[in-house]
């Protein structure tokens, strides 16, 4: 019976120790925002979903001028055969 107590006791003070709260990290030095950290920092390789994503909106911006020009154009040409 003496070694049933024992293991009991044992298994207990175990159980406390494991949830007890971790050590909290030392706050010699805060760290640094990460916000400020991107800003100056060289742009990093587009992984497969964000190119899936970003690569038609490029795209999109590049044939703008175009698109634009088309349009000036077309809006010359009317405005000279209805002679406004």
């Amino acid at each position: 019976m003496p070694k049933l107590t024992t293991a009991c006791a044992l298994l207990l003070v175990l159980c406390a120790t494991a949830c007890s709260r971790p050590e909290p990290p030392a706050t010699d030095q805060p760290p640094e925002p990460q916000a400020a950290a991107q800003a100056g920092a060289p742009a990093q390789p587009r992984g497969a979903l964000t190119e899936a994503i970003q690569s038609p909106i490029d795209k999109a911006k590049g044939v703008e001028d175009t698109v634009l020009d088309a349009a000036e154009k077309q809006k010359a040409e009317i405005d000279a055969q209805t002679g406004g």
